[in-house]
């Protein structure tokens, strides 16, 4: 079976998965994982970042695929949210980080 099986018919959105605010209660009280990857010291509380890379539209990702990040590399003078490009060239892909935080989480 391949990956195109799986696709809604075309012309239809494939459905949004449910709110999960559990789970991104529970990402916010992991450490951040790029101060975690990287040897940094985290000041300043977890975000659940909803990952940006590899999107191409406005719709957010699942809440299952948040990751754990400080105000720093979330939106403050090291953040995602402010230099996007600059971001992935230091610490890579925030996808990356999905399958550590869930593997956290016990998910």
């Amino acid at each position: 079976m391949t990956n195109l099986a799986r696709l809604p018919p075309l012309g239809l959105k494939q459905p949004k998965a449910k709110p999960d605010p559990q789970y991104l209660a529970r990402v916010r009280e992991l450490p951040c994982c790029v101060c975690v990857a990287f040897g940094e010291i985290q000041i300043g509380p977890t975000y659940a970042h909803h990952t940006t890379c590899g999107r191409y539209s406005q719709e957010k990702v699942p809440d299952r695929m948040a990751i754990p990040l400080c105000y720093a590399h979330h939106q403050g003078d090291k953040g995602i949210h402010t230099d996007k490009s600059a971001w992935v060239q230091e610490y890579g892909d925030d996808r990356d980080y999905i399958a550590p935080t869930q593997d956290r989480l016990g998910v």
